[in-house]
């Protein structure tokens, strides 16, 4: 029997501090004459009591450490309860949302993926605006922790490949994992702030500024208008095109340079690998531009460099509909959106370096056959790769490939049109946030897909952003009896 009180009280006090965090938009609608802060304080007083009373229910089961399945279990629970308590003002303020509709845009926020189900953002109350941008910041920062501390002990899609890593920088980066979360905040929170200054300095307002940083830094991609960031063209998409990037490489490389170590940022492979792609495709899709849609260079170099950007690292925000510009980009977009960024990133997707272990397992391979008695090992950064480090990484891309069939026909059970399954389908477990069509693509959103299509993608949303295996585990029945 799994003793589920370590577990309970974790989240517990998680639940409680989310109920702490929604002063803040009261006290944003407070000063600004809001009647909505009312909202936010029954919010907070029903999220802190329950989070308070969970936690004093299950503080007699607290204990030095969790065993496998407790860690399988807070790791998956935390990024379901969240959403729940998130999604309160979204039920009870206005935006009049139905259960469906709060729940996954909490879920959209809190994984970070983007899409949403509102519209008329332009009207809404700030401290709504202010509390959705909030829940994918608190999404961002939570899923570096979570990629650095839980996922490499749960042997997740080879993310035990930075067991080490994480900790290492030919000593130790931290010497507990406490430490490098906090170090991590710090980071996290630097550059947010770093956001905020700069998107001031090209001409967007204080709230403006506070909450696409927010969302900058977490790759989210929620904005505060239903045009997104095409209210903002001009200088702010070379702002936002930066510090996507910067929230897509490795924070713990970001800990080391705090300790004076750079090297580790400028030999990291999968940091190279992802710069080296964003420059190649914007390069290409500037020419396009250039060639094909007759566009002027800055411009047509602006809206390349912003676009791959957003998709790529999984943000979402978008400046024009790109689907308007032919087909040839809207494949590419399609596809980058499945790399994402680096591990440890605020990104999401399948990830640059389980590509990078891939075709080491391939090259291997041919190799192997080239020469049969030959011995041949996958390598990664110039060390050998275990065989137990390949197969979690085989797995979570079977896992993906096929997770994404199953949901494209579920959707498309649901009556969805097939790019609006496929691309939805994607978008969830990839957690990039539009997808493609009239519907949800750029210039749509996600409002008119039917209930069931919405509870399918916000499930997905949060099989996507645990790496699939972290989730799918606990549904055998080995898990709940081991």
């Amino acid at each position: 029997m799994i003793d589920l009180r370590p577990v309970g009280y974790v989240i517990g006090l998680l639940v409680s501090v989310l109920g702490g965090t929604m002063l803040l938009p009261l006290a944003v609608d407070l000063w600004l004459g809001n009647g909505e802060w009312s909202v936010f304080l029954e919010a907070a007083i029903l999220t802190i009591l329950t989070g308070g009373v969970l936690a004093l229910a299950s503080s007699n089961g607290v204990q030095a450490g969790l065993t496998l399945q407790q860690t399988f279990m807070l790791t998956t629970g935390v990024w379901l309860i969240l959403p729940v308590f998130g999604s309160i003002p979204f039920l009870i303020g206005a935006t009049d949302a139905r259960l469906v509709d709060a729940f996954f845009e909490a879920m959209s926020g809190m994984t970070t993926t983007g899409s949403t189900v509102f519209s008329g953002l332009d009207d809404l109350p700030a401290g709504l605006l202010l509390w959705r941008s909030m829940l994918q910041w608190f999404g961002g920062v939570g899923i570096i922790v979570v990629a650095m501390v839980f996922l490499p002990e749960l042997k997740v899609g080879g993310m035990q490949i930075f067991r080490s890593e994480a900790f290492d920088t030919g000593g130790k980066v931290l010497p507990r994992a406490a430490q490098i979360a906090a170090r991590i905040s710090v980071v996290y929170l630097f550059f947010t702030v770093l956001c905020y200054i700069a998107y001031l300095l090209v001409g967007l307002s204080s709230f403006d500024a506070l909450n696409h940083a927010l969302t900058t830094m977490s790759t989210g991609g929620f904005s505060t208008y239903d045009a997104s960031f095409g209210t903002f063209q001009g200088p702010a998409e070379y702002v936002a095109s930066v510090f996507m990037v910067l929230a897509s490489l490795p924070f713990v490389r970001y800990v080391q340079i705090m300790g004076g170590h750079t090297g580790p940022m400028l030999r990291d492979s999968q940091v190279r690998t992802f710069l080296m792609v964003v420059l190649v495709l914007v390069g290409v899709i500037t020419v396009f531009r250039v060639v094909v849609n007759a566009d002027h260079l800055e411009h047509a170099f602006r809206e390349a460099i912003f676009n791959v950007t957003s998709i790529m690292t999984g943000t979402g925000f978008a400046s024009v509909d790109y689907q308007l510009w032919g087909a040839f980009p809207v494949v590419i977009f399609f596809f980058i959106g499945l790399v994402g960024g680096c591990a440890g990133s605020t990104c999401c997707s399948i990830k640059v370096f389980r590509f990078q272990l891939l075709f080491a397992s391939i090259r291997a391979q041919i190799r192997r056959i080239h020469a049969p008695h030959g011995v041949f090992t996958p390598r990664y950064e110039g060390r050998p790769v275990s065989e137990d480090v390949l197969s979690s990484v085989m797995a979570f891309f079977v896992l993906f490939v096929v997770s994404l069939g199953v949901l494209s026909v579920l959707l498309a059970m649901t009556g969805l049109d097939f790019v609006t399954s496929v691309s939805g389908a994607a978008t969830a477990l990839a957690n990039i946030g539009p997808g493609l069509g009239d519907v949800i693509g750029p210039a749509g959103n996600f409002a008119s897909l039917n209930d069931t299509a919405k509870w399918l993608i916000a499930a997905a949303m949060l099989i996507g952003r645990l790496e699939l295996l972290a989730v799918y585990a606990m549904l055998s029945l080995t898990f709940w009896r081991s």
